[in-house]
């Protein structure tokens, strides 16, 4: 056979479809030869591609392989920019309310999620749950409440952003990288300070100390203040870990118990329930890094409070009596943090600290925790303008509720 070498086997090539037949030959393509399927006997059984896809329901959803869900869920972050990439990340968010929604007396008010839907957390949720926080609202005009529950900060963000919440009340990592970022927003009060965070490490052959995260895979719910937390301490330690993974908490708990990851970033809720099961915490914020606290934020939109000037003085009032309330009523308040938070009461009592909860909305421990945070976010480029906290206050805040000037 022509082209064979002496002493090889001739292999017959594999026949050309017609059209690739004609374009060897330097002929014209015959006409509709490349929309030819191939014959539904050559595939096998129930592989003929349009009597499929007449099969297929239209409603059936797209299957994805299992290695695409993954790499969904768990994602390479790169230090530091994935924080403030994260500001707007699309997100959905699930709405209810205590009474029916609509209308401009409806307050819309977005929380980080809970165990038990879309309710209010925390102190104003305690007391909520009480019936007294909308008889104090009312003097702001509001009749109903609606809350909207997020996985995270930045999906928080993203519905201040699109005009879908009036307040939103997290953590003060993704509050500040907002406003950087230009979101409309205006800080009410600080709700909660000295919020804890840990570094929890694999049981088999996991770190035993912050410098063995040097080169390891850390997994941490990125753009939140237990992500500032991490970033902080590996910096002041000058350890480089391998790669740092989106993750939300669940997937942390379930990596470390696989072996997935060397270590997680976790609140300390979720610290001290994981010790529990025999793992080690190789670093604490509050043992270790008492300057990497974080504080939780209440933040009320400009367009919002245009149109509502009382808000900030009866928000703040209503905040107040709230942690009066809880601090009166503590072994009733924990409890309903462990049933909001999906925690054991033990769990719950051992996390939730009175001195959390500040009696004023801007204490001087809480203002200086922030500002800390803010100056790590500007030194990391995590804020894409740099501003004073005094400039980020809604007007009047200071002293709406008798706070210290």
């Amino acid at each position: 056979m022509r082209g064979v070498l002496p002493g090889r086997r001739a292999v017959r090539r594999p026949a050309l479809a017609p059209a690739a037949r004609a374009a060897r030959r330097g002929r014209p393509r015959r006409r509709g030869a490349a929309r030819q399927l191939p014959r539904a006997d050559r595939l096998g059984a129930r592989t003929h591609p349009r009597r499929e896809a007449r099969r297929r329901p239209v409603a059936e959803p797209l299957r994805r392989p299992a290695h695409v869900l993954r790499h969904r869920e768990e994602r390479t972050v790169k230090i530091p920019k994935i924080l403030a990439a994260g500001l707007l990340v699309l997100g959905a968010a699930a709405c209810g309310s205590s009474a029916a929604a609509g209308g401009s007396k409806t307050l819309r008010v977005g929380v980080i999620g809970t165990a038990v839907g879309n309710k209010l957390n925390r102190t104003v949720g305690f007391l909520d749950e009480r019936g007294e926080l909308l008889p104090e609202l009312k003097a702001a005009g509001i009749d109903k409440i609606q809350v909207a529950t997020f996985q995270n900060g930045p999906d928080l963000n993203q519905a201040l952003a699109g005009g879908s919440l009036d307040i939103g009340i997290y953590g003060d990592t993704p509050a500040l990288i907002g406003h950087g970022q230009g979101l409309p927003t205006r800080l009410v009060s600080l709700n909660s300070i000295r919020l804890d965070a840990a570094i929890v490490a694999k049981k088999d052959g996991g770190p035993t100390s912050l410098k063995d995260l040097e080169g390891k895979r850390i997994g941490v719910q990125t753009g939140s203040y237990i992500h500032r937390y991490l970033l902080g301490a590996l910096q002041q330690a000058g350890v480089r870990p391998k790669q740092i993974i989106h993750m939300y908490t669940p997937a942390i708990i379930a990596a470390l118990e696989k072996n997935a990851i060397d270590a997680g970033g976790l609140v300390s809720a979720d610290q001290v329930a994981e010790e529990a099961k025999g793992y080690r915490s190789v670093d604490v914020a509050s043992r270790d890094h008492p300057d990497l606290l974080g504080t939780s934020a209440t933040v009320v939109t400009e367009k919002y409070l245009s149109g509502h000037k009382d808000i900030v003085k009866v928000w703040q009032r209503a905040e107040s009596k709230a942690t009066r309330v809880a601090k009166a009523n503590w072994p009733a308040y924990t409890a309903y943090v462990a049933r909001t938070g999906g925690y054991a009461p033990q769990v719950t009592i051992k996390t939730t600290l009175r001195e959390q909860l500040p009696d004023t909305p801007f204490p001087p421990e809480g203002l200086k925790l922030l500002d800390g945070t803010k100056g790590f976010l500007a030194g990391q480029k995590l804020l894409k303008t740099d501003f004073p906290i005094d400039s980020w206050l809604a007007p009047g805040a200071r002293t709406a509720a008798g706070a210290t000037p």
